[in-house]
């Protein structure tokens, strides 16, 4: 059995990923925030620059010439309004190159662990969920880096607003203190209550995504049903609860932003009023007043905050949503190696359970080496769950699976996967040509051994017919059922190892390719061992031994001419 990890809290291990993702981009949101604490600086300098400036402007009548300091701070305000320019657009640019590095790592690492997990992921998540994870919560929790840098900036511009009105009068900062509480009260508020609404609208999302890609995968079964108006509305049954959750985010967000917006100028207009009497009292100059009632606004600038803490609610809530994924256990591997020759696979009290129902129950079942077995029964018996654990796709509940006396979880993934082939009712074909899909794995086969693998599995025919032959584009090749599965036996053909696992793979073969595939197995892997899921009575006729699978048990053991004689046997084929 192989060993798991326990899954951190979700609040936890959402914000850890975050941290993570920044600490990935730490160089560039170091600049970010540096860029964006100079643009701080310039909006903090810019008003104390126009009152000074101002005050020099006035001074000019009162004493009868101009005051030489006047150029010199409106050319110090002319660099500061350039400067925030710079700045602006250098934070821009760092900005969206910093939050597609981050997607792209955070990507990276997701699809990363979803292939490591292996077949059990798609076992938990819909495959559209997982895309719609991958493409949109990625992104948005992507952006959690360069939000943490700006939302520095936020943080250091209304703070030191607040000290240069102290600076200015200390009444005047002592009047903005006292109402700040309030807004304080706001912003924790609406980070409280949006996290909420965020969470709930990308789990619609993800569900959406999730029946849509249901709908794709089965669109011929749709088309042929003529089921296309009722799909529809399956899919898009959850666009209601969608619709009420995100006006729910979206009033959550405005509400907040008004009581801001009431807020603020109440607090804008106490500190202009009382500068305007410390003016009237000739405590500060009109100057001053004018740089007074700027660092205000800045000072109260709560929008600018309630915009990145919302940028960090659905970064965090997205980031739930990819640990969900990540918190998956990826399957382990030992460093064990096996003998230089053998074949045998063991299955010793091997129990599989999957949506709480034991789909396998206690099987023990033996392939000699070199030897082919059968493995036949009616649908719903469990023949692909135990195809899976033969090669360690799947991991038992219970049991040992072992090859020459080693258990798999034991062996090294370079070990097990060199040592054991699959080819599939429905391969994948991967790669960019027919020979690469053909040579797919690692390490690639010679071309001379994909072409006599492809002639084993009779799909040289048809591929030499194609214009560019081997070199054909997976995309472009007009490929039936059978022509897929052919190349998935050639591909498993051309691998080496001494245990072959073909899962209901020649389904989709007529009777005279299946003859022909069927005699070449034989010839061209004649020490390694196989294990066949069949459908077909001709298949198991030519194993060395049938084990015939039902209810999650092996019922009997035998070859398929004396289970033949039994009338329950002869039903699984429909006989």
């Amino acid at each position: 059995m192989a060993t798991t990890t326990p899954r951190p809290p979700q609040t936890t291990a959402g914000t850890r990923l975050l941290g993570a993702a920044t600490r990935y981009s730490a160089a560039r949101c170091t600049v970010l925030a540096l860029c964006a604490v100079a643009g701080s600086g310039a909006a903090l300098l810019l008003p104390l620059a126009i009152g000074h400036a101002l005050d020099a402007v006035l001074a000019g009548p009162l004493t009868g010439r101009d005051d030489p300091d006047a150029a010199r701070w409106t050319l110090l305000c002319a660099a500061l309004i350039g400067a925030s320019a710079l700045l602006d657009a250098l934070d821009g640019v760092l900005t969206g190159t910093t939050n597609a590095r981050a997607t792209a790592w955070l990507r990276g690492r997701v699809v990363r662990h979803v292939l490591a997990v292996g077949p059990r992921t798609t076992a938990r998540f819909a495959p559209g969920d997982l895309v719609a994870r991958l493409i949109d919560n990625a992104a948005h929790a992507g952006t959690a880096p360069a939000t943490f840098a700006a939302l520095l900036a936020a943080l250091v511009t209304p703070v030191g607003a607040m000290v240069a009105l102290a600076l200015i009068d200390v009444r005047l900062a002592v009047v903005f203190v006292l109402g700040a509480p309030v807004l304080f009260l706001l912003l924790r508020a609406f980070v409280r209550v949006s996290s909420d609404c965020v969470a709930s609208y990308q789990r619609v999302q993800g569900d959406i995504a999730g029946r849509l890609g249901e709908a794709i995968g089965g669109a011929r079964t749709i088309a042929a049903a003529h089921t296309e108006d009722k799909e529809a509305a399956r899919v898009l049954r959850p666009l209601p609860d969608l619709t009420r959750h995100g006006h729910r985010m979206w009033r959550v967000q405005g509400r907040s932003q008004a009581q801001a917006v009431a807020v603020a100028p109440l607090l804008q207009i106490a500190v202009a009023a009382v500068a305007g009497h410390l003016v009237l009292h000739h405590r500060i100059s009109v100057g001053d007043l004018l740089a007074a009632s700027r660092y205000a606004v800045l000072a109260t600038g709560v929008g600018m905050l309630v915009g990145q803490l919302s940028g960090l609610v659905r970064a965090r809530a997205a980031a739930r949503r990819l640990d969900e994924v990540l918190a998956e256990p990826a399957t382990g591997y030992g460093q064990e190696r096996l003998p230089a020759e053998g074949g045998l696979l063991e299955l010793r009290g091997v129990r599989a359970t999957r949506g709480g129902r034991a789909v396998l129950d206690g099987v023990d079942l033996t392939v000699p080496a070199g030897g082919t077995i059968a493995v036949v029964g009616r649908s719903g018996a469990g023949k692909s769950v135990l195809a899976s654990l033969a090669g360690r796709l799947a991991d038992p509940d219970e049991g040992d699976v072992r090859l020459d006396g080693v258990p798999l979880h034991t062996l090294s993934r370079e070990e097990l996967r060199r040592e054991v082939g699959y080819a599939f009712e429905r391969p994948a074909l991967l790669g960019e040509t027919l020979q690469d899909t053909i040579g797919f794995g690692a390490p690639r086969p010679s071309p001379d051994r994909i072409r006599d693998a492809a002639r084993a599995a009779r799909a040289d025919t048809f591929v030499t017919r194609l214009p560019d032959g081997y070199d054909t584009r997976c995309a472009d090749a007009p490929l039936s059922g059978g022509e897929a599965q052919r190349l998935g036996l050639a591909r498993a053909f051309a691998r080496g190892g001494r245990l072959l696992i073909l899962d209901d793979a020649m389904s989709s073969l007529d009777t005279v390719t299946e003859h022909h595939i069927a005699e070449a197995l034989l010839r061209h892997t004649p020490h390694r061992s196989r294990l066949i899921i069949a459908h077909r009575a001709a298949t198991a006729a030519r194993a060395d031994t049938v084990a015939w699978l039902h209810d999650g048990r092996i019922r009997a053991v035998g070859t398929h001419a004396q289970l033949w004689q039994r009338p329950e046997y002869r039903e699984v084929f429909g006989a």
